[in-house]
């Protein structure tokens, strides 16, 4: 089915989160071609887009792979099959076998097998349970990518950096993520807001510096005519800015 002329300008957030398909595919890219705006927003999107996935990458737990080790090198290793070694014509082998594994070091190594496993299995719940909330926010940040009205809003803060804003109407979403943000200083965090003729709501602390890779925050009820402001606050966050913003971003239509 042929898109309005006016519709394709709606697709750059889709096609920028591969979700465009068929002749819409085809005529939006030959749109593409001759529209410098959409190309520039596209580009801007697809950008935002991998800086997102990089930021929300999830680390094993602390000390997995210690502990692992651990339990492995506690594990014995079972012997070999009698019958295999039978079958390879060595039946005095087999008896050696057989008396060297006495009844109490087969007991100790299923112990240490079972608790080899209850580590990996706990590790696993805890990992596992990580991964699915993960998982869940990077849905409702694709959502907001992959939205046929998504824009890019970015300002340069007082203290420095970038902030990027993915913008969704439809949605009522905006997901905002930073770039080379100073530390704020020791007992101090960046906090991010939706702001209104009505007053502040927070919207979530914003991790991370220069130092450590920051993560997005995902902003709801974002409506036209809102701003998203950050501040410097204590530690833990505050339940009003106490602070100047340092940047601010329109969320006009």
């Amino acid at each position: 089915m042929s898109v309005a002329g006016h519709e394709l300008h709606l697709l750059t957030g889709a096609y920028a989160a591969d979700a465009v398909t068929g002749a819409e595919l085809a005529e939006f890219e030959k749109h593409l071609a001759g529209c410098a705006t959409c190309a520039e927003e596209v580009r801007g999107l697809r950008e935002t887009a991998a800086r997102l996935g990089m930021v929300t990458a999830i680390a094993p737990p602390p000390g997995m792979k210690d502990q692992v080790l651990a339990a492995a090198s506690r594990t014995r290793q079972l012997p070999p099959s009698s019958r295999k070694l039978v079958a390879l014509g060595a039946p005095r082998a087999t008896r050696r076998i057989r008396h060297a594994v006495s009844r109490p070091a087969a007991v100790a190594a299923m112990s240490a097998m079972a608790a080899a496993v209850v580590v990996l299995a706990v590790f696993q719940v805890n990992t596992r349970d990580q991964l699915k909330q993960a998982q869940a926010g990077d849905r409702a940040i694709a959502a907001v990518l992959a939205a046929p009205d998504a824009r890019i809003e970015m300002g340069t803060p007082s203290v420095g950096g970038t902030v990027t804003a993915v913008i969704s109407r439809s949605d009522s979403q905006a997901v905002v993520t930073t770039a080379d943000m100073p530390d704020p200083g020791g007992g101090k965090v960046y906090q991010l807001w939706v702001i209104n003729a009505v007053g502040a709501r927070s919207a979530g602390l914003m991790s991370g510096s220069r130092v450590n890779p920051p993560s997005p925050v995902l902003a709801d009820d974002v409506k036209p005519g809102d701003w998203l402001g950050i501040t410097i606050e204590p530690a833990g966050g505050s339940s009003r800015p106490t602070t100047t913003p340092v940047v601010l971003l329109s969320a006009h239509a």
